[in-house]
């Protein structure tokens, strides 16, 4: 096939690519990452490139401006290539996933509980991965057993173990004078011998954890001799190329080639981290015997490979919600040759592996009073529950609470805007960025103090409308009216800062899906709020949200706002509770064997329950009562 050379700036990036493929797919095999949250179907708008020289084709009916086609500007999605290209990639156009001021959420501070409140269980030191020494005695002619029964004899166990090990085990007992280290993993109920090693390693005995994100990408190093994190990195998942929404890839993971590009982009994401953490920590690879993933259920199909097409089509049946525990070098990933990998369990289609570690570590399996966990994100996960019964559900709310599919959203990165305050007398704008920095855009605390301080101000009414006269800040854009939340000449894009009409109905209806999940899921089991105990919040999201605002716009319910508790990433604490514990893994099984999956899509509630939810805060304000606006 006819194969072209295409050069990307300001990278200065070049890579032959065959005709016909589009320019971001281009993109990506030349490791530049293209902001593109529809998933490549042209409809978001956000991987406008422009071509300097050469010939594309540019299908006539994308939503570019005539303007923007005289311009030579074109979606990196749809346009394909025809010839040698220079193409130029605007700033607002790029994944910059290396930006200095990235705020990537690494928080994994254990559940605080209130005094005399215990949540987070303390399970026993059981670490997937043990090294045990042994100082063997010498064989002679009346201690005669084989190798391999002398090192079973000292261990006391018959472990299973592998055809290499067994290869090199007669010179490795000789060189070492006898003298080895073993290590002992844990393989679904059977122990194995990992490997041997000459003398006494037994203090250096390391582990990892994952929690991977349809976001971010957060690892821990963990000495499994102790327990204690050495080490905490995190990155932001660049399959975001491909699409914000785990919809979008995985209808990409069906294209040909996608789904193993979807899975190495993860794996070498994966692998960066780790080479990081080991060689901050002056560490060898091999010192690493055990890696424990935990995700939503696609990332946990496209870690390993697997096919996830099912989980979008009814009846939305996964390939698996148990993995077994395989090679971490099966799919690519770098530790020990025979290092052991294992994945938390999932429930279902859409409730993952994230959300069972999530109650693992925040102990709401073990409580006596009702509790709720609520992951706010792109596919908010929430579980009801206590120690008699879990049940769970989940919203699509988009990705308009990450910064996209919103005019000027960005993700929690230097200069973003997180905390907004209108003065109602005035209307002047007070705002706080992230580093400090002139504001570029908004992350998704910030259009929540936005959006509840309009509604305070009088500046949009319930349904989102903006009603306000200010001239100087209202105004007719492209999508309908918009409101000025900074003018250009304060911003650090030289462009002004707006919320839309449209910005405002995209999160309306995220919230909506968030707070309606969570409502039918009360009604389902005959609960009210007032019944709960504690609601916890999980994420980086989390972490700035303000919950005032969260209740005064409907994302959250108007109880006590000491009921409300920030857990960071429960996720990876329950990976890492796993990691270190053996009786832990045997719970988080346990956990979600245990929990019930509400199917929502089915549920006639679930929609009648959205709907009204369609308002700033709600339809039925009697939901609300702390809540009034002007």
């Amino acid at each position: 096939m006819e194969k072209f050379r295409v050069t990307f700036y300001p990278d200065n990036k070049a890579i032959e690519i065959e005709k016909d493929r589009t320019i971001l797919s281009a993109a990506v095999s030349a490791g530049i990452y293209i902001n593109s949250v529809c998933g490549g179907d042209g409809v978001c708008g956000r991987c406008r490139v422009r071509i300097r020289k050469g010939n594309a084709y540019i299908p006539a009916d994308s939503i570019l401006t005539p303007q923007e086609r005289s311009e030579n500007f074109c979606l990196a999605c749809l346009a394909t290539v025809q010839s040698d290209l220079e193409v130029e990639i605007p700033e607002q156009s790029r994944l910059d996933f290396t930006k200095s001021g990235e705020q990537v959420f690494t928080e994994t501070e254990e559940v605080q509980a209130p005094p005399g409140e215990g949540l987070g269980k303390k399970f026993r030191h059981m670490p997937l991965a043990r090294k045990v020494y042994l100082n063997l005695s010498k064989p002679d002619m009346e201690d005669n057993i084989s190798d391999l029964e002398r090192l079973y004899r000292h261990l006391d166990l018959e472990p299973y173990t592998g055809l290499s090990n067994i290869k090199q085990l007669g010179d490795l007992l000789r060189d070492a004078e006898w003298r080895v280290t073993a290590t002992l993993a844990d393989r679904d109920g059977i122990t194995e011998l990992m490997s041997i090693e000459a003398g006494d390693t037994t203090r250096r005995n390391y582990g990892v954890c994952f929690d991977i994100g349809t976001t971010t990408i957060s690892g821990q190093l963990v000495d499994l001799n102790n327990s204690k994190v050495l080490g905490t990195k995190a990155a932001y998942n660049k399959q975001a190329a491909f699409g914000s929404d785990i919809i979008s890839r995985i209808i990409h993971a069906q294209k040909q080639e996608g789904l193993p590009e979807l899975h190495n982009i993860v794996v070498d994401a994966v692998n960066e981290i780790i080479r990081e953490l080991v060689a901050q920590h002056h560490l060898d690879l091999n010192d690493l015997s055990v890696i424990l993933f935990v995700g939503n259920t696609t990332m946990i199909h496209l870690l390993l490979e697997i096919d996830p097409s099912y989980i979008r089509k009814e009846p939305y049946v996964p390939t698996i919600n148990f993995a077994p525990v395989i090679r971490a070098s099966e799919i690519g990933i770098h530790i020990k040759p025979r290092g052991l990998l294992y994945c938390l369990p999932g429930v279902s289609s859409y409730v993952g592996a994230d959300t069972t570690a999530g109650v693992l570590s925040t102990g709401l399996y073990r409580q006596k009073e009702l509790g709720i966990l609520i992951d706010i994100g792109t596919n908010g996960e929430i579980a009801l529950g206590n120690d008699e019964f879990l049940v769970s559900a989940a919203a699509s709310a988009g990705p308009a609470f990450e910064g996209s599919g919103v005019a000027c959203g960005m993700r929690a990165s230097s200069g973003a805007i997180q905390r907004v305050k209108i003065d109602p007398e005035k209307m002047n704008v007070a705002y706080e960025t992230i580093g400090g920095a002139k504001p570029l855009g908004i992350c998704g605390s910030g259009y929540i103090d936005a959006l509840a301080e309009m509604l305070q101000c009088g500046i949009i009414d319930k349904s989102g409308k903006l009603k306000t006269a200010d001239s100087r800040r209202a105004r007719d854009g492209e999508n309908g009216r918009e409101f000025i939340l900074v003018f250009k000449e304060q911003s650090g894009s030289g462009a002004d800062i707006v919320i839309t009409e449209a910005d405002i109905e995209n999160i309306k209806r995220a919230k909506a899906a968030i707070y309606s999940a969570t409502s039918v899921l009360m009604r389902k089991v005959e609960l009210t709020f007032k019944q709960i105990a504690r609601i916890f919040i999980a994420g980086g999201f989390g972490t700035y949200l303000d919950i005032e605002n969260a209740v005064k716009i409907g994302l959250l319910p108007d109880i006590e706002r000491k009921k409300f508790s920030f857990v960071g990433n429960s996720a990876l604490s329950g990976a890492r509770q796993a990691l270190v514990s053996g009786e832990a893994l045997a719970t988080a099984k346990d956990i979600a064997r245990k929990m019930t999956y509400i199917e929502l899509s089915t549920e006639q509630q679930y929609m009648d329950e959205y709907m009204a939810a369609l308002f700033f805060p709600h339809t039925d304000l009697d939901k609300f009562p702390s809540v009034r606006f002007v």
